[in-house]
């Protein structure tokens, strides 16, 4: 095999960055059904690596391409695909990445989706249009704002007439229906399907820390928060809310695949936070009271924490690491409360 080149990363909108991509085969999304996968299965779209191409690498059906490519359309029509969101959301963004995609992208695509929480959809289910049809050229990122603020579990990307995608990428928030948790439940209340999400941070060089609130332990160091080596005084930090105000009863810090480069400490701030911004919450977030004090963490071992300061139901915390490094999962065990 040739090597690789690898699509080069690029600055998107302030969704890329705000917005957790719910299409990513690595937290569950499914590529289900399309009408056409005949030069590259449609599951490649989902990965949440960049596009990679291969210049000599060709398989029994031609050119092998790094995302979802159909055959050339001789027929009236066009292509279509459905995908389930890894978790239910709303949605603020998509991109189309075409990327090494040059001679035989599809010229123009479009969006619906649809709410099926309990059954695949059909091309038959209740579509509702997100996007209308957008021209896309070669090997390009296509950047578009969604405005709908319902609830979607699942996607239907129109290809037209044909060609292909390289990545789909569509950002927005998990929803989790909290009417339907049991209180006196014990649950992680930091978790990305528990609407779990990062709000600032010292450092994120290796990785953002919003990999902490992923299911499952991490796969490799690159699955998990990293800082750079700290080279002055002072400790890593970040802020993280949870999905629902709760009270505590003990944390989990799993440093899994981070052996020489784990936190020798870590500590945890937390508080009940009515409202505020970005800047306000760092600036508080020095003076939250303390929910665990400072802990020793060894490498590649999953450390639980039972011994917390009473400080009553919190909605964010500030997690830091002392003085840098990284961590692959944080998780918070709790219960809700109103």
């Amino acid at each position: 095999m040739s090597t690789a080149i690898i699509a080069p990363a690029v600055d998107g909108p302030a969704f890329t960055k705000t917005g957790l991509n719910l299409a990513d085969a690595s937290l569950g999304a499914e590529f289900l059904w399309a009408t056409d996968q005949f030069f590259a299965p449609g599951i490649r779209m989902l990965n949440p690596e960049p596009a990679a191409f291969y210049p000599g690498l060709y398989d029994d059906n031609g050119k092998w391409m790094d995302g979802w490519e159909t055959r050339r359309r001789r027929t009236t029509g066009h292509d279509t695909a459905i995908i389930k969101l890894a978790l239910a959301g709303t949605l603020q963004g998509v991109d189309f990445d075409t990327s090494f995609f040059t001679g035989n992208f599809a010229p123009a695509v479009s969006l619906e989706a649809c709410y099926s929480p309990d059954a695949e959809p059909t091309n038959d289910s209740a579509w509702t249009e997100l996007l209308s049809a957008v021209e896309l050229g070669g090997n390009a990122h296509h950047f578009h704002e969604l405005t709908s603020d319902q609830v979607w579990t699942h996607l239907r990307l129109h290809l037209y007439p044909d060609g292909g995608v390289a990545r789909l990428r569509v950002y927005g928030t998990p929803h989790c229906d909290w009417s339907t948790l049991d209180s006196s439940q014990t649950i992680n209340l930091i978790a990305l399907e528990n609407g779990g999400n990062q709000v600032a941070w010292s450092d994120a060089h290796y990785g953002e820390p919003r990999k902490l609130l992923r299911p499952g332990r991490g796969t490799d160091m690159g699955d998990g928060w990293e800082t750079r080596r700290r080279r002055e005084p002072g400790n890593d930090w970040c802020i993280l809310t949870l999905g629902h105000k709760g009270l505590i009863e003990h944390v989990e810090v799993d440093t899994a695949h981070f052996k020489g480069n784990f936190p020798a400490r870590c500590s945890i701030q937390a508080a009940c936070v009515e409202q505020g911004t970005t800047k306000s919450l760092i600036t508080q977030s020095m003076f939250w009271h303390t929910l665990m004090d400072e802990q020793p963490l060894t490498a590649d071992a999953i450390h639980q924490f039972t011994e917390l300061n009473d400080i009553g139901p919190i909605t964010h915390i500030r997690f830091n690491i002392i003085p840098d490094g990284g961590v692959s999962r944080l998780r918070l065990f709790g219960k809700p409360v109103a």
